[in-house]
Parts: C-alpha cells; structure tokens; sequence
C-alpha cells in the first residue's frame, strides 16, 4: 500500500484547508483510513478516521465540528477538510490505512493499528 497526502501549506487563524490522501497498491472496499497529526516535540496524535464500507467516522475532541473526513471510493482518495483553524493546529499531517475494522472507536485511536504510513504534509496556522 502506498499513501500519498497533500494539500498542506500556511493559513491564518480562522482560514480552511483539505488534505488529501491517494491510496494504491491494492482493493480499498474494506479497512479503515486515519488522519493523525505530529507537532514538534509531541507524540503523533489522532484526528479523524473513516471506513471505507461503512463510511464510519470517528473526530478526535479538538477538531469536532471544525473538520471533516470523507473518502471517494472510487479515487481510492480519503481528504480531510479542515476549517475555522487554529494556531495549535499546526502539525504535520499523516493519513494511515489499516485493514481491520472493529466496533470501538478506541480502535482508531491507536497508531499500532494502522499498518501503512503516508509521507505526511505540513500545515500552519498563523495568528
């Protein structure tokens, strides 16, 4: 699997961006993507995922209303539009894919359940 995300760059406070993920390398009709965020000197952290049958999402606390994940299935693509953003939103971004699904949201909390890692895009919020 290869995941290639884009899409990052510098905005003001308040301003939108969405990210892109383009998936290869195999079928995505089952598994899950994530969006997880890594500033500097921070632990990588998760944001949003999705499943690519059920269209399932799960928001971490701090982005909840602010963004939002989706995927085309057919562009094997998941994006992550991300509005009213803040200065403490500035990380790197990476999406993930894992071939598992499970019931518990705490599930997609956890990078050890993701098995392929993008490259990862940077995005700052300026005040």
């Amino acid at each position: 699997v290869q995941l290639q995300a884009s899409g990052g760059g510098t905005v003001q406070a308040g301003g939108s961006l969405r990210l892109s993920c383009a998936a290869s390398g195999r079928t995505f009709s089952s598994g899950a993507m994530g969006w997880f965020c890594q500033a500097p000197g921070k632990e990588r952290e998760f944001v949003a995922s999705i499943t690519w049958s059920g269209d399932v999402t799960h928001y971490a606390d701090s982005v909840k209303g602010r963004f939002t994940i989706s995927r085309d299935k057919d562009k094997s693509t998941v994006y992550l539009q991300m509005n009213s953003l803040k200065p403490e939103d500035t990380a790197v971004y990476y999406c993930a894919f894992t071939p598992r699904t499970y019931y518990s949201r705490i599930f997609y909390y956890n990078t050890h359940n993701y098995d392929d890692w993008g490259q990862g895009t940077l995005v700052t919020v300026s005040s």
